[in-house]
């Protein structure tokens, strides 16, 4: 009899020992990277993505454009640049600022809402929100949006009872328009069709009046939402940090699909960046250190790439390639259409921000401290600048604005 018992408890050890490869092997399989096609959901032919419709908005949202592209389309300036002026924030500018009717519009980490002369670097006016902040604000029609996380201390644990919200103030003046009470946000708000868009900790994607404020409908997702939404057309597209990417009806905010990280050991990859939208793909970053592709109308996944690292930075778009910065300090530039890596360049540093495409150079900066600027093309590094921590530039005709640690930068270029 007990040999028999021991003949069975082996059999349950094997049983248990084959399970247990098998789980390895097929979670193995599954979180291997995927190549992608030219031909199946990726339109090769993209147009260039819209000019803001309002006269003197030149950088109205954080990515850009609505698709989130990242892409300073019309705008010719390239390095070797100098500084015009330098405005002193005096304290951490994480996100870059929107550039309309003449100014810059940005927050800083601490809470304070400025408008600072985009020609001489000077404040205009400031709000004082008592709140943190971790967003771009957006400009449309002579408003300014911005998002509010918690009170200060900035980096304490999301709790229900910490209240943040969405603010709109005017443009000239910096007084308050209107205000929504949200769970704390970090998400970057999007302005399309006189709605305002916006995510919160909470998991919920909302859509405002961009007059009034008003309510129009809430999405529940699936976890937290830190990034911003993008949209095309009558979709939107928003990760979270449930691990999924999703595409919402503009109208309705009603699910149309939801996609997933691979699997993999350990926990699942989550979604902090704002997906970028193209060539009828969906591409976003993963802290699982992946760069994925999914299909815009379908959610299939059409590419995964590892690149060694964390991934925070929002994708930029340009030509056919995608461009995405690393923890592994590796800046890549994928094929848009197969995920297959075209280049690479190793910079000084961990790489959380997202980059920047203007007149054929990409822009990125590291947590050490730098700013590059490489030949789109190529991955060759055609300048630096001493400064710079998340993402870096914006620009308009005349300037390309620089966001360091503490500071914003007007350079011009230098000449020859």
């Amino acid at each position: 009899m007990k040999r028999w018992l021991l003949i069975a408890a082996g059999a349950v050890v094997l049983l248990v020992l084959a399970a247990g490869a098998a789980y390895y092997f097929h979670v193995k399989h599954e979180s291997r990277n995927i190549e992608g096609s030219s031909t199946i959901e990726f339109v090769a032919s993209q147009p260039p993505p819209p000019k803001p419709p309002e006269p003197g908005i030149v950088w109205p949202v954080y990515g850009h454009d609505l698709e989130g592209q990242r892409f300073g389309s019309g705008i010719s300036l390239a390095p070797p640049f100098r500084v015009a002026w330098t405005f002193h924030a005096h304290t951490l500018v994480e996100f870059p600022p929107a550039v309309a009717y003449g100014h810059l519009f940005f927050a800083t980490n601490g809470g304070k809402v400025l408008a600072v002369d985009a020609t001489q670097g000077r404040q205009d006016w400031s709000y004082t929100s008592g709140h943190c902040v971790a967003a771009s604000p957006a400009v449309d029609d002579h408003l300014i949006f911005e998002t509010f996380l918690n009170v200060p201390p900035c980096n304490r644990p999301p709790s229900s009872s910490l209240a943040g919200a969405l603010i709109a103030f005017r443009v000239g003046t910096g007084k308050v328009a209107w205000r929504r009470t949200l769970a704390p946000s970090e998400s970057s708000p999007l302005v399309a069709g006189g709605k305002v868009y916006v995510g919160d900790w909470s998991g919920k994607v909302y859509a405002f009046a961009e007059q009034t404020g008003r309510p129009l409908w809430s999405t529940q997702l699936g976890g937290q939402v830190k990034g911003g939404v993008s949209a095309t057309g009558n979709r939107l597209f928003v990760g979270d940090y449930s691990g999924h990417v999703y595409s919402l009806d503009v109208r309705t905010g009603r699910i149309r699909w939801r996609a997933s990280a691979q699997p993999r050991f350990g926990s699942t990859g989550t979604f902090y960046a704002t997906p970028a939208v193209a060539y009828g793909r969906v591409y976003i970053g993963a802290t699982d250190g992946k760069v994925y592709s999914f299909g815009a109308t379908s959610g299939e996944l059409r590419w995964s790439q590892s690149t060694g690292g964390y991934v925070y930075s929002s994708a930029a778009v340009w030509r056919d390639r995608v461009y995405a910065g690393s923890y592994s300090h590796k800046f890549t530039c994928f094929d848009a259409a197969t995920g297959n890596v075209i280049w690479q360049f190793t910079a000084n540093g961990p790489i959380s921000g997202s980059a920047t495409v203007i007149a054929g150079r990409v822009y990125f900066a590291t947590l050490a401290g730098r700013t590059y600027a490489l030949n789109a093309r190529t991955g060759t590094q055609v300048w630096t600048f001493p400064d710079g921590k998340y993402t870096p530039v914006v620009a308009d005709a005349d300037h390309l604005y620089l966001t360091g640690y503490t500071r914003l930068y007007g350079l011009v270029e230098r000449r020859r």
